[in-house]
């Protein structure tokens, strides 16, 4: 359904592999739950910009064993994600139809009609 592709200037991102509908899942990721004593050595590397806040204080993080930790941020995103503690999954939504090709992408204040600046600048 998804893959992974060049974003022209944003480096890697996650494209439709096919038609994707209103509505539809997109992909059910698996996560590594980062306790929260151990986020400042995970802010210390690479992966510092590609986990989620998780638990309902946003204490720990989550590291997302799938292609949507490269979907790429924008505001006006065509999918949104949901945490799922229970499941230990985040779930990757389309907003709207995507079609086959185009960008997979997300707002990255986790709600899709935030205008909230991100911690480093966006290229929209």
């Amino acid at each position: 359904m998804i893959r992974v592709g060049e974003s022209q200037g944003k480096g890697r991102g996650v494209f439709a592999a096919r038609a994707i509908g209103a509505g539809e899942t997109i992909e059910d990721g698996p996560v590594v739950v980062v306790p929260a004593h151990q986020i400042t050595q995970l802010d210390a590397t690479v992966l510092g910009d590609y986990y989620f806040l998780w638990s309902d204080d946003e204490s720990e993080a989550a590291l997302l064993l799938g292609l949507g930790s490269l979907c790429n941020h924008s505001y006006e995103p065509n999918a949104r994600f949901e945490l799922h503690p229970e499941r230990l999954t985040i779930s990757f939504i389309a907003l709207r139809d995507i079609r086959d090709g185009e960008e997979v992408t997300i707002n990255y204040n986790g709600n899709p009609g935030s205008r909230k600046p991100l911690w480093f600048p966006t290229r929209e």
